[in-house]
């Protein structure tokens, strides 16, 4: 199996240094890993003048899997919008052809105190996003900026949707749904935009293919309304770029940290990129405070839809959950009558609960 480890910049190489320690741990027990790591972002940027080297790109393609840290800090807002560290995350995604982004959002028993909403709201809660992620309006072209005939400036973006990427991701969204609770919820805004219209409706063609799952359709506004007031009434949501990309945010904050949180983003073989939802948090970077159960947990993600490997990667969220059962929490879900460990500490945890 072969990884390619790719820390980027702020707490990245600190988080994933943590998910490396792990699968070495269970590659001294038999697994059969390969691990290179090569720089991305500002890192790239750093030693290549280029958020997404090509030495770094060729070491993904090459690869089975990625793992992937975060990228990004306030040193390389100046630089020109191409050589921009975000920039280097969005293009490994289109190169790779990642189009399925899944964003699980489970509240583990221990932090339902640590949630912003009331327990009784969010106990219990397991959500899966399926985010299509190499199109939409990030992608669609034509868009800049530019001067009108009347001599304004504007700016202006294309939000686009092929059927075949529409139908590419609803497969993918139902099938998840057939594992889990069998409800799929499809948000668009098909009041108001064309192009997320022909969403729905390509959407509810698919679903004749898939009787056994439950389709329902939301704006995306009321989505991420029913999300704060009511959030266990969603097993499975897909939605487009843009508003996956928000959805899935105001999720995770519902487990009480985006520090906890995974994601898998896919492509048509279940090759994937792996990384934690959150970002590079430049403010606490090189502190050794950072949470890694995100990174950790993305690895189990990458264990169980890239390499088939089920019991390696519940063998992986058994002993987070055990971790967290024992008290150990990271200062970004530190509460009352917990210990309170680094990030170096809680991946120390971890490995003695393997």
């Amino acid at each position: 199996m072969k990884i390619a480890v790719l820390p980027g910049d702020g707490i990245g190489p600190e988080i994933v240094a943590q998910a490396v320690r792990v699968l070495e741990r269970l590659k001294a027990d038999g697994l059969d890993i390969e691990m290179e790591q090569a720089p991305i972002g500002g890192a790239g940027y750093d030693a290549y003048g280029d958020p997404l080297p090509d030495s770094t790109l060729k070491l993904a393609r090459e690869a089975d899997a990625v793992l992937l840290g975060a990228v990004g800090g306030p040193k390389y807002d100046t630089l020109d919008r191409p050589l921009r560290p975000e920039r280097g995350l969005l293009r490994i995604r289109k190169e790779l052809n990642l189009f399925g982004n899944l964003r699980p959002a489970i509240l583990y028993p221990e932090l339902a105190g640590a949630s912003t909403l009331k327990p009784e709201v969010v106990s219990g809660l397991d959500i899966m996003i399926v985010r299509e992620l190499t199109g939409d309006i990030y992608f669609g072209q034509p868009r800049g900026i530019r001067t009108n005939d009347k001599g304004e400036r504007e700016g202006f973006n294309t939000m686009l949707y092929s059927e075949s990427e529409i139908r590419r991701i609803g497969h993918v969204a139902f099938r998840i749904a057939q594992k889990r609770n069998k409800k799929l919820c499809s948000v668009d805004k098909a009041n108001v935009l064309e192009c997320t219209e022909f969403w729905k409706e390509v959407m509810t063609d698919i679903a004749k293919e898939y009787p056994d799952v439950e389709l329902s359709h939301m704006y995306v506004d009321n989505a991420a309304m029913q999300l704060v007031r009511a959030p266990k009434q969603f097993d499975v949501i897909v939605t487009g770029n843009i508003f996956g990309d928000i959805l899935s945010d105001e999720a995770s904050m519902l487990t009480g940290s985006i520090g906890m949180l995974p994601s898998a983003s896919l492509d048509e073989n279940n090759k994937g990129l792996y990384e934690p939802c959150h970002g590079s948090a430049p403010d606490i970077a090189g502190k050794n405070i950072a949470n890694p159960l995100a990174t950790i947990l993305s690895a189990a993600m990458m264990l169980r839809y890239t390499f088939n490997r089920e019991t390696e990667a519940q063998r992986i969220e058994t002993a987070v959950k055990k971790v967290l059962a024992q008290g150990y929490r990271t200062a970004d879900i530190f509460e009352a009558g917990t210990e309170k460990v680094s990030t170096v500490g809680m991946g120390d945890a971890v490995l003695a609960a393997m």
